[in-house]
């Protein structure tokens, strides 16, 4: 079994245990969890994307954007993946600080 195939068999399940897609799982808590809890993970994710940004910049230059747009459509199924991976540890990160 291929490194994809378990990923897409984990979220599979994952789909089945919460009843929906990682991101409508997402969504649910961001609008129902502590606003303040949910500020700050926003904060905290907004800060990872500038930070990969900066890296972005350094290691590719300027044009790192038409660069990530280029491999955005190579590599769907990895960014898919890799987004509902995000997904659930947002997820996870927003219930375990409001419980």
């Amino acid at each position: 079994m291929d490194n994809s195939s378990k990923y897409a068999a984990l979220f599979e399940d994952a789909d089945d245990v919460f009843l929906g897609s990682p991101k409508s799982k997402f969504l649910d808590i961001v609008y129902t969890a502590n606003r303040n809890l949910v500020e700050q993970q926003l904060e905290r994710m907004i800060e990872k994307m500038a930070a990969m940004e900066i890296l972005l910049e350094e290691k590719l230059g300027d044009y790192w954007d038409r660069e990530l747009a280029t491999h955005d459509y190579s590599r769907s199924s990895e960014v898919e993946m890799k987004a509902k991976s995000l997904y659930i540890e947002f997820t996870g990160e927003i219930v375990t600080r409001n419980e």
